[in-house]
């Protein structure tokens, strides 16, 4: 599996891959089965934020297939929006300990790719509160109803805040600054 590769060392064929199960599959999808759905049906998928931000360890392509499942899932809206009536929209996941995710192997130091990034997201995400497949699943299932019947063609994230961050308090360069405590409940 390519996925634990740089960009740099991707092969073409690896890039492919990684394309077609990240954004082509969604396509597909739509394609086949938005005919069959009624007016005001839901399609999700799901993303990550290296569609959009660097993370290192996040290879194979796979940061290009994101970004490129967060433009189908746009184009599609509108085209199966008009077409079939229904909406499309992705949720861009923070790190979760999945399956998938825990393939991405161990690095320097014996940690996952998954356990860092759980790691990083803890100490710099406004939320400092650890993320759950759960808090993923309510959004979908918010997603799907009638309460998001206006939403359409977006890349909603449950990452505990996250995606708004510009730098990691973490750094170095934030040393000696007060910075606000841990989250309320948090195991931190």
């Amino acid at each position: 599996p390519e996925v634990t590769k740089p960009l740099l060392e991707t092969s073409r064929a690896g890039y492919l891959a990684a394309s077609s199960a990240s954004a082509y599959s969604l396509v597909s999808m739509v394609s086949r089965f938005a005919p069959m759905m009624p007016p005001g049906g839901s399609v999700l998928s799901l993303s990550y934020i290296a569609s959009e931000r660097v993370i290192p360890g996040y290879g194979g392509g796979m940061s290009s297939a994101k970004a490129q499942l967060e433009s189908d899932t746009r184009t599609l809206a509108w085209e199966a929006g008009r077409k079939y009536g229904i909406r499309v929209n992705t949720i861009s996941a923070g790190p979760l300990k999945s399956r998938a995710a825990s393939a991405i192997g161990a690095g320097p130091g014996g940690k996952t790719f998954i356990e860092r990034a759980i790691d990083y997201s803890t100490n710099n995400a406004p939320l400092t509160l650890p993320l759950y497949a759960e808090n993923v699943g309510t959004t979908a299932l918010c997603l799907s109803t009638d309460l998001m019947a206006g939403v359409t063609g977006m890349t909603m994230y449950v990452d505990m805040g996250l995606h708004a961050m510009g730098t990691a308090i973490d750094s170095p360069a934030y040393e000696g600054l007060d910075k606000p405590p841990m989250t309320p409940g948090s195991a931190n």
